[in-house]
């Protein structure tokens, strides 16, 4: 792992940009009103249904209308402005989470405990996602020059890592909070609060918030495209790109099918209610330690990126990240559950940041929001299917030996790269910047 001489003056260099800054924050507040939102939906569904395959049906209820969408938003990120595509997807983020505010109150009794409202909301979520995916990393990329790529992509994983620790963790104890507040004499004065409402009023707020720092940004031009080019053709041109890079190809699969497998996050609320028993507080503790983690190493990797061997840097971490979960599924202690969770975390951020890279790098301009689209079908169906995946798995081998399952086919996952990818095996950025010099 190359280290920079100057890691201070190149970090600088990005955080002087006041479009990226304002990028970096609008983002990591609407990570972390998703994170909030992610913990409470988890919570209420389980403990209307107790069924685990209800938690994978929140992630199925999610990736389908993203994944039928993302082409689409991918081919209009390259045709109209990434900034007015991010605008409107974070409006309908809000308007949903003013819409689980208002069902959790129990202002509309006829919706009280009904998990139908719940998973129409989700599905409305789903949507913005998928045109959100597919412009945010192609919009960012507009934000800084080229050299600052790998710095850009460092700060924003640190970014999206703390908003996804600070999430679950308010998400849990403001939902503590409102259930106190709910059994005491206040209880008369505010009778809105209850757990969920608390925690989704200041998701709320802070969607808010997210959509005044994006509107902060300077407008950017639309890149040049072709008009000869046909709609549907045009639709799939980000599959063609990423098919014929074998670089590109491997790395968002390899990323696909470990999450795919390794996930273990929708189970969490079976292991904070029956294994660990640490209730909903322990719950955004458990969902805050792989960002934790995630978070310190994308702060590392902001001064100090991984430029020589990164291929194999990255196969050996996502190994690792197999080798936690494996471990997590078997352990019955709350906190050494906490620090594998957040190991994972560690090495899951390396991934990212490199996955990121080769993303921005391999990809020109005009066909940022189209290859973004896929990346966003690839990775984000690895985590909602994969979300769906551990809820079946667990219906029908048990909690425990699916998420064990689960890891031991990420190894698979990494070991079959490893082999039949060369190209990826041998990447090295500090050889691409001499060859680009």
């Amino acid at each position: 792992m190359a280290l920079k001489s100057n890691p201070t003056e190149n970090l600088s260099n990005v955080l002087s940009i006041a479009d990226f800054r304002n990028f970096i924050l609008g983002r990591g507040l609407g990570v972390t009103a998703i994170q909030i939102q992610a913990v409470v939906v988890g919570w209420q569904v389980y403990e209307i249904t107790k069924d685990p395959l209800s938690l994978g049906l929140v992630g199925l209820f999610e990736i389908l209308p993203s994944m039928f969408v993302s082409l689409f938003a991918g081919h209009l990120a390259d045709r109209v402005s990434r900034k007015k595509i991010i605008l409107f997807s974070f409006f309908i983020l809000f308007l949903c989470s003013l819409s689980f505010f208002i069902l959790s109150t129990g202002w509309i009794l006829a919706f009280s405990r009904k998990i139908e409202p719940i998973y129409t909301t989700i599905f409305v979520s789903g949507l913005a996602r998928g045109f959100l995916g597919a412009s945010m990393l192609s919009f960012m990329a507009q934000l800084v020059p080229r050299e600052l790529y790998q710095k850009s992509s460092a700060w924003n994983g640190t970014a999206w890592q703390i908003a996804a620790v600070t999430g679950p963790f308010l998400g849990g104890y403001l939902y503590r909070i409102g259930f106190q507040l709910s059994q005491s004499h206040l209880h008369f004065s505010l009778n809105w609060i209850n757990g969920a409402s608390l925690a989704y009023s200041v998701d709320v707020l802070l969607m808010i918030l997210s959509l005044y720092f994006f509107i902060k940004i300077t407008p950017k031009p639309v890149p040049k495209f072709s008009n000869k080019e046909k709609f549907f053709e045009s639709l799939l041109v980000g599959f063609h790109y990423v098919f014929k890079h074998p670089i590109l190809l491997s790395a968002l699969s390899l990323d696909m099918f470990a999450v795919l497998f390794g996930g273990a996050v929708a189970l969490l609320p079976i292991y904070a209610s029956d294994i660990l028993k640490v209730g909903p507080e322990g719950l955004g503790l458990l969902r805050a330690a792989p960002p934790i983690g995630a978070a310190l190493m994308a702060l590392v990797l902001a001064f100090y990126s991984p430029k020589r061997h990164a291929g194999k840097i990255l196969l050996i971490c996502v190994a690792l990240f197999g080798v936690c979960i494996i471990l997590f599924g078997i352990s019955t202690s709350f906190y050494l559950s906490l620090f594998l969770l957040a190991l994972s975390g560690m090495f899951d951020s390396v991934s990212v940041v490199i996955r990121a890279t080769i993303v921005q790098l391999f990809t020109p301009d005009h066909m940022r929001g189209r290859v973004s689209a896929v990346n966003s079908i690839f990775i984000g169906s690895s985590n909602e299917l994969g979300a769906f995946e551990s809820g079946v798995a667990a219906k029908l081998l048990g909690t425990v030996p699916s998420v064990v399952f689960g890891g031991s086919m990420t190894l698979l996952v990494v070991l079959v790269t490893s082999v039949f990818s060369s190209s990826l095996r041998n990447l090295d950025f500090s050889k691409l910047q001499e060859e680009n010099s």
